[in-house]
């Protein structure tokens, strides 16, 4: 009955561009409830090149983090780390009828993910590259390596599609994050400066990321994926989640950086499959 309350409250839901507990989301697709969350300063748009995989198989939500994308940010003076933003994606998955959907996320959008793992609230847990698993210099090079993407993005967005028409300069300003940067449309590439250069959050999320590590456990069936170069959240990382979090799943996803999704949308559709079938 609860679920059958669940999926009536859905249907008088808006399914594109919707903005519910204050998050804007994107819904498409039928089946399971798939929650994807992007990372620091990115949006649900950076799932763009794997919803047409999902989508024939999974309800699909894809929402911006609070103060990123289209979403308002947290109340001023407000809590802005990991466990702050997860109450307010549990506080969304609660306004929008979805009851312990399948989540996953990139980056950030891992980390609070596998928050979300921890308390009962969802069925299972993909993390793509997930924040939380630094060591303490590993932090510092992503800290200002971020920082840096963020100040960079500020000073082009003005010119940003124009500039990033060159394949050489995507290579330059994406490889951290990308692979395959080069392989990124011009339009594509700019859409990702000017969510970065807009995230109101970015640098209050950023000081409050500093220190915080993800101890578990999974309360929820979970799979943890690497990119192999990932030059962000180093794949190093991925050896030490293997030890602190034992229960889940754990994955390479080959030829991937960062953001695994732009580098083979294929391999990452077919890891979230798996991951929210478990």
């Amino acid at each position: 009955m609860r679920g059958e309350r669940a999926a009536a409250r859905r249907r008088h839901l808006p399914a594109v561009g919707a903005v519910s507990g204050a998050l804007h989301h994107v819904r498409t697709g039928r089946g399971p409830a798939l929650v994807l969350l992007a990372g620091l300063g990115s949006s649900g748009a950076a799932w763009a090149p794997v919803l047409g995989g999902l989508a024939g198989a999974r309800e699909v939500w894809a929402v911006d983090l609070a103060g990123f994308g289209g979403s308002a940010p947290l109340p001023p003076g407000a809590p802005r780390g990991v466990p702050a933003l997860a109450d307010s994606i549990a506080a969304f998955l609660s306004t929008a009828g979805l009851e312990r959907p399948h989540v996953a996320g990139n980056s950030l959008g891992g980390a609070v993910a596998l928050e979300l793992g921890t308390r009962g609230a969802v069925a299972s847990v993909t993390a793509l590259s997930p924040a939380g698993f630094a060591n303490q210099i590993e932090e510092r090079y992503a800290t200002r390596s971020l920082a840096v993407s963020h100040a960079l993005a500020l000073r082009l967005e003005a010119h940003a599609e124009a500039l990033l028409g060159r394949p050489r300069l995507r290579r330059l300003l994406y490889g951290q994050m990308i692979a395959r940067a080069d392989r990124l449309a011009p339009a594509e590439a700019a859409g990702h400066v000017r969510t970065l250069a807009a995230a109101s959050d970015f640098r209050a999320v950023l000081d409050a990321l500093q220190g915080w590590r993800f101890r578990g456990p999974l309360s929820a069936p979970g799979t943890i994926a690497w990119g192999t170069r990932d030059a962000l959240l180093l794949p190093t990382q991925a050896h030490r989640a293997r030890r602190r979090v034992p229960e889940a799943h754990h994955a390479w996803l080959p030829r991937c950086g960062h953001v695994p999704m732009s580098d083979e949308p294929a391999l990452v559709t077919r890891v979230l499959l798996d991951g929210s079938a478990r």
